[in-house]
């Protein structure tokens, strides 16, 4: 296929950037478009004739950034509850990707502006961005093969001896059949994987739990936890709507879920592997005692 020999070839651009050539027409085949799935023939010559232009729709704001990390290659920050990643429907401004606009003005030539990964909205902790094409790229690739540790803490609807029966929880997500904005486990979704590491009772029915991703679907900890029957607390989306009522009264106002702690390798030639952790906000830490730091 077409898709996976530009791949190779233009080695210094990711696989939906391809795509999105090829739809284009600005990568072609013998000077013709064609469409991702066509399978090329000896001899066929590929072109590409593209440009990485501004995406000038989207404003720079002046939004601060909590940075625990930087060199020449990545950013890593710690992303506070309520702020977007990137801009979509009904988020058109006020988010992550306007915020590294407005500091790094560079990014504007980056697709997604270095953005490699989201977590979300009602999220808070640990984001890793790239600052050049190369970086960008070695970052995509290492999610892809999932070499990328990613931990998080959740506090969840559940006894620390059920969820010790549920260490790995191996169950393909995609869209809801019926509700377009959430997320369900079902036979037609993409393969999702995620493992349930240390856990801590904090009462009889609530415990506190350090989540692995081995996979990186849209709201994977949450759809997965929440379809096992231990909704996240303060998960206004997936979470036991009743209780979430009653924890607003008691001054609970955000989801209990924190990207702690995240490994990757350095993207350049060096090497080396980079670890970075977090600090659990203490809108989280309240609601457990015992919580690492």
């Amino acid at each position: 296929r077409i898709d996976k020999i530009a791949a190779f070839v233009f080695s210094d651009y990711s696989r939906e950037q391809i795509k999105n050539w090829l739809e284009s027409g600005e990568l072609t085949v013998n000077g013709a478009a064609q469409k991702p799935k066509y399978r090329l023939k000896p001899n066929d010559m590929l072109m590409l004739k593209a440009s990485l232009t501004a995406q000038q729709q989207d404003l720079p704001e002046n939004i601060p950034l909590d940075i625990l990390y930087e060199d020449e290659a990545v950013l890593v920050i710690n992303k506070p509850v309520g702020l977007v990643v990137h801009p979509g429907a009904g988020n058109g401004s006020g988010t992550l990707f306007n915020a590294l606009l407005f500091h790094y003005p560079d990014s504007r030539t980056l697709p997604r502006a270095g953005l490699v990964h989201r977590i979300d909205k009602e999220t808070s902790g640990l984001m890793v961005i790239a600052k050049d094409n190369q970086s960008q790229l070695h970052l995509i690739n290492q999610l892809k093969d999932k070499s990328v540790y990613r931990l998080y803490q959740a506090i969840v609807l559940a006894s620390a001896a059920e969820l010790a029966r549920h260490r790995t929880i191996d169950a393909p997500i995609g869209r809801h059949p019926t509700q377009r904005t959430k997320m369900a486990v079902g036979g037609s979704g993409k393969p999702a994987v995620t493992h349930l590491e240390k856990i801590t009772a904090i009462s009889d029915a609530v415990s506190l739990v350090s989540v692995r991703l081995e996979t990186g679907r849209t709201h994977q900890i949450r759809v997965h936890l929440a379809h096992e029957g231990f909704p996240i607390l303060g998960d206004e989306r997936y979470g036991d709507f009743a209780l979430n009522r009653h924890l607003r009264t008691q001054g609970l106002r955000r989801m209990l879920l924190h990207a702690w702690r995240l490994e990757l390798a350095w993207p350049q030639a060096s090497g080396g592997r980079l670890c970075f952790c977090a600090p659990v906000p203490l809108s989280f830490k309240s609601w457990a005692s015992g919580i690492e730091s």
